[in-house]
């Protein structure tokens, strides 16, 4: 139990801590960064294929990739807890 709190403030500490050493930093996705670095490498540059579809807005963006975080942790979760069952089981 105690090993489990300890992992869980360290986990707590390392998504904190950034947040006071780079105060003021954005904390952009890596896509906007990799555009602008094609952009400086490459000005004549054309993406191969534009987005299916754009989300209205970057809460939306930020909600629909929060949701495919947790039902990929949901899934990770479950099998790890399901091979540890079949693991105590036999």
């Amino acid at each position: 139990m105690k090993k489990n709190l300890l992992l869980l403030a360290v986990v707590v500490l390392l998504a904190i801590i950034p947040l006071f050493i780079q105060k003021g930093a954005d904390f952009e996705g890596a896509d906007g960064e990799a555009e602008a670095a094609i952009g400086e490498i490459d000005a004549s540059y054309e993406p191969w294929f534009e987005s299916l579809w754009e989300p209205p807005s970057g809460e939306i963006e930020s909600l629909l990739f929060a949701l495919q975080a947790a039902i990929g942790a949901g899934f990770i979760g479950y099998f790890i807890g399901l091979m540890r069952g079949k693991h105590k089981e036999g």
